[in-house]
């Protein structure tokens, strides 16, 4: 048995909640198709899990949540949008009706 403590990270990103974990990595197999892979931090999205990138030990705790939150605007996040103008509000000479079905 190893002695691997997976690590967890909840971090808040632009309002949503993203969830982080740190997966063991697998040593050599002997075998060119099995070869050795370091520990991987994934982002888990509905059951599912997306690589992010492979985990540095001499890293602090802060520095990981700064990498992953870098990560998770560069990838997973969308770009900031202004909102749009409504043409209805933002037009001066748009009359509207006390209620919708009366008269002006």
């Amino acid at each position: 048995m190893g002695s691997f403590k997976p690590e967890q990270r909840h971090l808040v990103i632009r309002g949503r909640a993203f969830h982080f974990v740190l997966y063991e990595g697998q040593p050599g197999r002997g075998s060119p198709k099995q070869g050795a892979s370091p520990a991987v931090w994934y982002l888990m999205v509905e059951g599912r899990r997306c690589p992010v990138f492979a985990c540095d030990p001499q890293r602090d705790a802060a520095d990981t949540d700064a990498a992953l939150i870098a990560w998770a605007e560069d990838n997973a996040v969308g770009p900031v949008v202004e909102p749009a103008v409504d043409r209805l509000t933002a037009a001066a000479s748009v009359r509207r009706r006390a209620n919708w079905w009366g008269p002006v």
